[in-house]
């Protein structure tokens, strides 16, 4: 049995500089500023302009990661995305990372888990680490939504960003530290509440075109619904399986999926909102990119720090759902 452990040992994040606010979508399709924050808590989010990718989101959030870790690109065994936008159908965003990274032998591959995108990734990354195969992982969630948003949907288009945030995961020999803990979840027969269909089931076709299924399509309050029970059960498994109460866990960083979902959850689980990370109203629903992003923000901020507990929870298409607590 392996006494490794995988801590996280640097985090980083990258946004784009474009802003979309809630007034320049009021000039888009019928909605506006009241109506969007009191449904989802979500002021603005981040564009990808001319010339910025989920790949180069991705290596400006793994170049901070390494510097925070301070690694050198050349120390990485293995790159692991998490992204449902990537770079192209293929190859996988994370070999463009490593590219872009100046790796020519590197191991790379993307994990298309949807918004628990980063926790699978996560999982996968530390599997590698406690399995004496690696020592070193970067580990990312990266997404450009706005490439694949319906901006006539005001259902939809209101919700999603663009964004990136990076992890480097250690190997360690102190098992209190690092990942205590994780598990994914999926059920494929959920996937029409969350879905962007072109693919093998749907080839791309004036028909496909046609219907504007080139972009995501979701069933808003089958998701809301589904959220709030999946983040319950995710937090309440987490705390009963590594024995911890919530006066253990100096933080909650959830998926910024709707700060009402958010708040709800949180509210029965009888936790106060000081324990919960949130910074949907900046960014919107980033899918695999927000749990990162949002931890690192964290950490940068010094809401969190080494030794302190932090439970990550998430949910998405698939449908997926997953969980993970860490001790930094």
């Amino acid at each position: 049995m392996s006494t490794f452990s995988a801590i996280i040992a640097g985090t980083g994040s990258s946004v784009p500089e474009a802003r979309l606010t809630n007034a320049d979508l009021s000039k888009m399709v019928d909605t506006n500023d009241e109506w969007i924050v009191q449904r989802t808590g979500i002021r603005e989010r981040r564009i990808a302009g001319a010339g910025e990718s989920t790949a180069t989101l991705a290596t400006a959030a793994a170049r901070k990661a390494l510097q925070a870790a301070g690694l050198e690109p050349t120390d990485l065994d293995l790159i692991i995305c998490g992204t449902i936008s990537g770079e192209m159908v293929f190859p996988s965003t994370a070999c463009f990372v490593a590219a872009a990274l100046g790796l020519h032998s590197t191991p790379a591959f993307d994990v298309a888990a949807a918004c628990s995108g980063f926790l699978y990734t996560l999982a996968t990354g530390a599997a590698f680490i406690k399995s004496g195969m690696y020592r070193n992982v970067l580990v990312l969630g990266a997404e450009t939504l706005s490439r694949i948003t319906d901006y006539t949907d005001r259902g939809s288009c209101i919700l999603f960003g663009d964004g990136a945030g990076a992890v480097v995961l250690r190997r360690d020999s102190d098992p209190r530290r690092g990942l205590l803990y994780s598990s994914l979840h999926a059920d494929g027969n959920g996937w029409e509440m969350l879905c962007c269909k072109p693919g093998s089931r749907h080839p791309i076709n004036d028909a496909l075109l046609s219907e504007r299924n080139q972009y995501m399509k979701i069933k808003g309050r089958e998701v809301y619904k589904f959220a709030v029970q999946r983040f319950e059960e995710l937090i309440e498994d987490a705390l009963r399986k590594c024995e911890l109460k919530a006066d253990n866990v100096k933080l909650i960083v959830p998926h910024q999926v709707n700060q009402r979902i958010i708040d709800s959850a949180m509210h029965k689980l009888g936790l106060g909102m000081d324990k919960a990370f949130v910074n949907i109203d900046k960014y919107g629903n980033t899918s695999a990119a927000s749990i990162p992003m949002a931890l690192d923000e964290a950490v940068r901020g010094g809401r969190a720090g080494p030794g302190d507990v932090v439970i990550m929870v998430a949910f998405g298409a698939g449908l997926t759902w997953a969980n993970a607590v860490v001790r930094l």
